[in-house]
């Protein structure tokens, strides 16, 4: 059984296909096995996503687990995933259109028991080795930057990083933009943040007790539901921050993507549309 229906997988190699260099054999002598695929590494790299193996694991004759680590990294360096995302975000405004006016940001801590350059001592896990992603997203929870950082890290200096990864990712922003965060981001550096006149922030208090404060903002904790639905992101493996870069954009491309079929449906109709809703 695929890790991915047809419906995400296809369109998603398509765009990373197109990305990808040519390769040109540099060995003075030619190589003497058969060069594996760029397809069944690609797929792959899916399977290590989703199900969050280590490569040794989902290895096999016909790729091996060093192949597999090589492309990662090589197509960490290129910056593939973010491109990737970037054309998932293109074609959401084309088609459903992206609401800008409305961003919401939020960090999540995960595990990452190897450590590593994007890894840090843990507040919620007795002091282990853990992420921390701060994901900002649109009204409708689309996901447009992520940075990635140690577990230790506060929210409110992951702000303006996060804000710049969205400009990066979807160009310039409206001329009013209205960001949405929780109590966590309280505090004077996300204020200086806002300052900006084409920002105004809508953030829960600290010692205030209402149940609901920054209520837009439930869309960025369903965001990072659907991230943490990737074994990778749950518990992180990778040592090196571009690679773990390279898996949160892959990971938002895909949700990206499924989101813009789910809502698609509702509007269009085209002969493969998929006929399930769920679309795992």
């Amino acid at each position: 059984m695929p890790v991915l229906p047809s419906c995400l997988l296809e369109p998603l190699w398509d765009q990373f296909a197109a990305l990808l260099p040519e390769h040109v054999d540099t060995h003075p002598l030619g190589c003497r096995n058969p060069r594996t695929p760029d397809r069944t590494v690609f797929e792959h790299v899916i399977a290590a996503l989703v199900h969050g193996s280590c490569y040794e694991r989902i290895a096999a004759p016909v790729c091996s687990d060093r192949t597999i680590r090589h492309c990662v990294r090589h197509w960490a360096q290129l910056g593939i995933a973010e491109q990737v995302h970037a054309l998932a975000l293109e074609a959401y405004d084309r088609v459903i259109g992206l609401e800008l006016a409305e961003l919401s940001v939020d960090g999540c801590i995960t595990k990452a028991p190897g450590g590593g350059e994007a890894a840090g001592r843990s507040p919620v896990d007795r002091g282990k080795q853990g992420l921390k992603r701060s994901v900002a997203t649109e009204a409708r929870g689309v996901p447009l930057g992520i940075v990635s950082a140690g577990a230790n890290r506060h929210d409110s200096p992951l702000l303006v990083p996060t804000l710049e990864a969205v400009k990066e990712q979807v160009g310039e922003l409206p001329d009013q933009v209205n960001v949405n965060l929780d109590r966590g981001y309280d505090s004077d550096k996300t204020r200086c943040a806002l300052a900006e006149p084409s920002f105004t922030g809508e953030t829960a208090r600290k010692g205030v007790p209402a149940p609901i404060q920054a209520g837009k903002r439930w869309v960025v904790e369903r965001s990072h539901a659907w991230m943490n639905g990737f074994g990778k992101l749950r518990r992180c493996t990778e040592k090196r921050s571009r690679v773990v870069d390279f898996y949160l954009y892959l990971a938002a491309a895909i949700v990206t993507l499924r989101m813009l079929i789910r809502r698609a449906t509702q509007r269009y109709r085209w002969n493969d549309r998929p006929t399930t809703k769920r679309l795992k």
